[in-house]
């Protein structure tokens, strides 16, 4: 279980993060891209590519539950009173890589992954 103040903390801590409202709910992105959004308080939707959003479903299907944008398959829908701090980290890790722009990528996976 992870607290809505938690994950909060979790996406800030991810370089150049910064938290915007998106159509009345909060919103987590890096140089203007979201990679998280808060679409009520006991959920997060985690922007992922299909291949990380099937491995998240099938590795805690009680917490994440696959986020359709229409057809499209956009990420998980992550049940905050369900998810472990780890994997939460690891999805919010990875959806951020997805956005973040090559060289701030680049120059956090030099550092080495920061958990």
């Amino acid at each position: 279980m992870v607290s809505l103040a938690t994950a909060r903390r979790m996406a800030l801590s991810l370089p150049e993060v910064t938290e915007q409202d998106h159509h009345g709910m909060p919103s987590f992105r890096v140089q203007g891209k979201i990679f998280t959004t808060v679409p009520d308080q006991r959920h997060l939707h985690v922007m992922l590519d299909a291949e990380l959003t099937h491995a998240a479903v099938g590795t805690d299907p009680v917490a994440c539950e696959e986020l359709w944008w229409g057809k499209q398959l956009s990420g998980v829908r992550v049940k905050l009173d369900h998810i472990n701090r780890a994997l939460l980290a690891d999805l919010l890790e990875d959806a951020w890589l997805r956005r973040a722009p090559k060289r701030r990528r680049d120059a956090y996976q030099r550092q080495g992954r920061q958990r």
